[in-house]
């Protein structure tokens, strides 16, 4: 996600020479220009907290260059800022204040003015300022943008009244979404994507003089005023001042209704006047106009009335609101009717325009305006990863999200907004939500009630806030643990990802749909269909990935037994949408060749649709439509074709709406096609209740969080725990031992809950609310000492417990061979030696895939995968000190080497550290007995499965897992891991009796 811009010293402005070449023409009355940056070196290149200038991207090869460069053309001094770039994702540079100086107060001036060496390459650049908060980190960003049109040097000014509030990766702290000026931290520049080009620019300044139509502005209260018929709409219009000062001089603002759908005396009866606010007027004050609609009898679309407003001696409101007169009296909105004649009466009535913006989402803060919600009849919108609203409440965001709704309100229709998110392990955006562990902690639980209750947790804070769409469960299964998305499966088997899928009724209710209104469930997603994680490493051809987005090649056997089967069981539980992968899709044998998945007719249409019988919506993945290839309307054309009901285009939300449109005209698209996404859409809205209740049901918002909801987090995190080696049994912890803790991940909650979390790539540190591992032992224990690298004397320790593992990152940025790899960090490697080599010890991993423990193992006495437990480090501590035993197993194979790799259940050759299904225990007492009690358990499993009894079937395969890992040990071989490895997926495919054989043969082989 987007690095936020951070800005400049005010030092400067005393500090330096107005411009040699003078700017546009200024008033007499215009104070001399204030100098901000004149690229002579009086500025280093650093960054913050220090002063100074820095560039920043997406990923390693996107920010761009710079230096200080001298030039005989220079428009002002000698030397000018210039450099190269060449940008896939964003990127850009910024000059930022010293945080440990005072903020900048530029309101006395109308705006900043530069020099820019004009390149004619049609681009658009954005321009930043920072406003407001403790510091650069801790402020509002205030944007606005030029298109490089012209060649040579040209002076821009930009009045600060055009910079406009930007709403998407706002950090918290200190905002007001008021450009005050008083607090100035400085600028920023995004430079353009997709050309390889350079760039120059000089003489930053501050221009002109304040007005009061800067520091004073008129509001209303609402931008849409929906009203039923026959009654009036009442539109408050207040002037504010930034610092809240009284107005200097007096403000008008005239009001007429004109314009809109509905018809003046016959709709509504027309009003027309004038507003004043004299000088003195407290800032706050409002004055009400009020819009009275007139009833008739019959059924109607709803209709617009605008209310404009022209105002004097302040800045007018962005845009005029209007009144809507409700829609009425259709059979669509009688809640009484079948859904199935709801969406037929309301599809009949829709405009080709209207249904392209149903099947259009975008990112909300990539919304030029928000009337483009009406502008575009937008069917959704979302928030990618990190995007979310300033503060990072559940208040705001449901705030947030009401004000989207009020928009699809002035449509004709009044068709609802679908808002969703990821909210991939609890509702993940959101700072002081529960955060559940990844999919991979859950699938490690073999517990589908604690996946089922999960879902429950995450769905009530959700909804809470006013969303009623997750993209979520990840129904991937992973094979290749260098892939970066490994944490987001439930596990390597197809068995164990089904067994999870719980999940979805956690979220949705039952299957029928019937539930989708409560304000405690939303509406899933299965993603990512299909085979996302069987891609083969080194197949990526996105930027710097290895294997994320890459091919998968299988035969149709392989694609039905692994990849699809989780599919099918997430249509018959009645999952409400589908999302399918980036990847590419290559069936060995069927000479196509690889093809990607949003263009794969094949199996969308063909085996989503119409065998599995899928009647949901397809909404595909964040602008994956412009990877297939060909032009833009051949991507619109061919995934819409293939079967995408809904796109996900998060800033080219106008060019999809206009391109879709134009492809049906050409009748390259049927209406039909579109008829039947729009239907699917319609649907569920219609099932989520939305068209009689859009806003946001916060009546459960006071649960997010909660000691109840953290408590199902915390069970999750014990049972994912995978007790790997327990040599003398060193674990449980007894409290009155005294215990030494080190390592990376001990005391970092951003680094335990990983990616996905409060941004999209996560973050180390205190990110959100809830508990470390280290803040759990400290409850948990008695006597525990805390030393991040080791540093501490180790004497007088009874046991030593090291953190380690991995830092956070999502999808691709996290694939191994991409900046990342399976081994510790030497900090990790070095905590480990040091406290192993002085005491026995316990390694806990933290990470969200299997690390390779390689020589240090034969020194470490207790081994532990905690995967990516959450917030709730309670759950850790609670199996530690035996409050709860170990009863988590491997949903993944973990490996000896990276040379093993791929390495999973059913290979022929199979030789790991340890195999898929192995989690020893903490209980007191393990099944003993021997060939003769293995022997009594396969009499017991076949008369489970004979009559059908998953309960008493699983807990006779346990018993039996369980006697045999106390034989295998750390003597774990190929003749033994295979079949020990090959009865988990039995097991949970319900063949208790060969389940019981396989552990039988292992348990020989040891």
């Amino acid at each position: 996600m987007r690095r936020t811009a951070l800005l400049v010293s005010a030092t400067l402005l005393t500090g330096l020479l107005p411009f040699a070449v003078a700017g546009p023409a200024s008033g007499a009355d215009d104070p001399a220009p204030v100098p901000v940056d004149n690229f002579e070196g009086e500025i280093p290149f650093a960054n913050p907290p220090a002063e100074g200038i820095f560039t920043w991207g997406s990923d390693t090869d996107d920010p761009p260059t710079l230096e200080l460069a001298a030039r005989d053309d220079a428009p002002q001094g000698e030397k000018v800022l210039s450099g190269t770039y060449d940008i896939s994702g964003y990127g850009g540079f910024t000059h930022d204040f010293a945080f440990a100086e005072p903020a900048h107060d530029w309101s006395a001036s109308k705006g900043i003015r530069f020099w820019w060496d004009g390149r004619n390459n049609g681009k658009k650049v954005n321009f930043e300022l920072k406003d407001g908060g403790a510091n650069g980190e801790a402020s509002e960003l205030w944007t606005t943008s030029f298109t490089d049109d012209w060649t040579g040097w040209k002076q821009l000014e930009i009045p600060f009244t055009d910079f406009t509030y930007r709403t998407d990766y706002q950090p918290v702290g200190g905002i007001d979404q008021v450009l005050g000026l008083t607090e100035m931290w400085g600028y920023a520049l995004t430079l353009p994507v997709g050309v390889q080009d350079q760039f120059a620019m000089d003489g930053v300044e501050l221009y002109g003089k304040a007005d009061q139509s800067l520091r004073a502005n008129v509001v209303t209260d609402a931008a849409v005023y929906p009203v039923e018929e026959g009654r009036s709409a009442a539109v408050k219009i207040t002037v504010a001042t930034t610092g809240s000062a009284p107005i200097e001089e007096p403000v008008t603002v005239a009001y007429e209704t004109a314009g809109g759908t509905g018809e003046s005396g016959k709709d509504y009866t027309p009003v027309k006047g004038e507003l004043t606010f004299p000088a003195g007027t407290a800032s706050g004050t409002s004055r009400t106009v009020t819009v009275a609609t007139l009833r008739d009898k019959a059924g109607e679309n709803a209709e617009t009335v605008p209310l404009k407003l022209t105002v004097t001696g302040a800045k007018a409101p962005a845009e005029n609101p209007q009144v809507v007169i409700d829609a009425h009296g259709l059979p669509y909105l009688d809640a009484k009717l079948s859904v199935k004649k709801r969406v037929a009466d309301l599809l009949s009535r829709m405009s080709l325009a209207e249904k392209a913006g149903q099947m259009t989402q975008a990112e909300r803060g990539a919304l030029t305006t928000p009337g483009d919600i009406a502008a575009y009849d937008l069917g959704s919108l979302l928030s990618g990863g990190g995007s979310t609203p300033t503060p990072n409440t559940p208040e705001a965001w449901a705030k947030m999200i009401d004000g989207f709704q009020l928009r699809a309100q002035a449509t004709r229709f009044q068709i609802p907004l679908i808002y969703g998110v990821d909210a991939v392990h609890g509702h993940n955006n959101l700072v002081g939500a529960t955060i559940m562990p990844h999919n991979i902690g859950i699938g490690a639980t073999r517990d589908p009630q604690l996946a089922y209750e999960t879902g429950k947790v995450t769905a009530a804070e959700v909804r809470a806030t006013g969303i009623p769409w997750d993209f979520a469960p990840c129904l991937c299964v992973t094979r290749d643990e260098r892939w970066g998305r490994t944490y987001e499966s439930f596990g390597e088997d197809p068995a164990l990802v089904e067994s999870m899928e719980t999940v979805i009724q956690g979220l949705q209710g039952a299957p029928s749909g019937k539930d989708l209104k409560r304000n405690d469930k939303v509406l899933a997603t299965a993603k990512h269909f299909v085979a996302d994680g069987g891609t083969e490493y080194g197949s990526s051809t996105t930027g710097t990935y290895t294997i994320d987005q890459g091919i998968t090649k299988v035969t149709r056997q392989e694609l039905e037994a692994v990849h699809l089967a989780p599919y099918q069981d997430a249509v018959d539980r009645g999952v409400g949408t589908v999302m399918p992968s980036y990847s590419s899709l290559d069936i060995l044998g069927d000479s196509e060749g690889p093809v990607k998945m949003h263009a794969d007719a094949a199996m969308i249409n063909g085996v989503l649709k119409d065998r599995m019988g899928f009647d949901g919506f397809v909404i595909s993945d964040w602008q994956a439509i412009d990877q297939i290839p060909g032009d833009y309307a051949s991507d619109v054309r061919t995934s819409v074709n293939a079967g995408l009901d809904m796109i996900m285009v998060p800033y080219a939300y106008k060019d999809f709406h206009k391109t879709l449109s134009d492809e049906v005209t050409a009748g390259r698209i049927s209406g039909k096609r579109i008829d039947d996404a729009v239907s699917r859409i319609l649907t569920q809205k219609f099932k989520l209740g939305l068209f009689e209740k859009p806003y946001a049901d916060t009546s459960g918002a006071s649960a997010i969080g909660s000691a109840e909801h953290r408590a199902v987090a915390r069970e999750a995190a014990a049972e994912s725990q995978v007790l790997l080696k327990n040599a003398g049994g060193v674990l449980p912890l007894k409290k009155s031992q005294k215990v030494y803790v080190a390592g990376s991940n001990a005391d970092d909650i951003g680094n335990q809950a990983g990616g996905w979390t409060i941004t999209w790539q996560g973050s180390s540190g205190k990110i959100t609310d809830g508990t470390t591992i280290l803040e759990g032992m400290r409850k948990a224990g008695s006597a525990v000492t805390y030393s991040k690298d080791a540093s501490a004397p180790t004497d007088g320790h009874d046991v030593g417990v090291v953190v380690v593992g991995e830092t956070p990152y999502a999808e691709g940025i996290g694939d191994v061979g991409n900046g990342n790899d399976l081994v510790f960090s030497a900090a990790d490697r070095a905590a480990v030696d040091k406290v192993c080599g002085a005491m026995k010890c316990a390694v806990l991993i933290v990470s969200g895939r299997p690390q390779l423990v390689g020589d240090q193992l034969g020194d470490i006495d207790a081994l532990v995968a905690s995967w990516l437990p959450g917030t709730e480090g309670d759950g850790v501590a609670d199996v530690l000190y035996g409050k709860r035993a170990f009863t988590g197993q491997l949903p993944l194979t973990w490996p000896k080497s990276e040379a093993q790799l791929p390495i999973n259940v059913g290979d022929a050759s199979y030789d790991p550290q340890f195999p898929y299904g192995w989690g020893l225990t903490t209980l007191t007492s393990v099944p003993g007995g021997g060939t003769s009690a293995l022997k009594a358990l396969a009499v017991a499993a076949a008369v489970a499965e004979k009559a059908g009894s998953e309960t008493a079937g699983r807990a006779i395969v346990t018993k039996a897992r369980l006697l045999v890992q106390q034989k295998m040990g750390q003597t774990i071989t190929a003749a033994s891991a295979k079949p020990f490895a090959d009865a988990d997926h039995l097991l949970l495919t319900g063949r208790y009796a060969q389940a019981v054989a396989k552990l039988t043969a292992a348990y020989r082989a040891v």
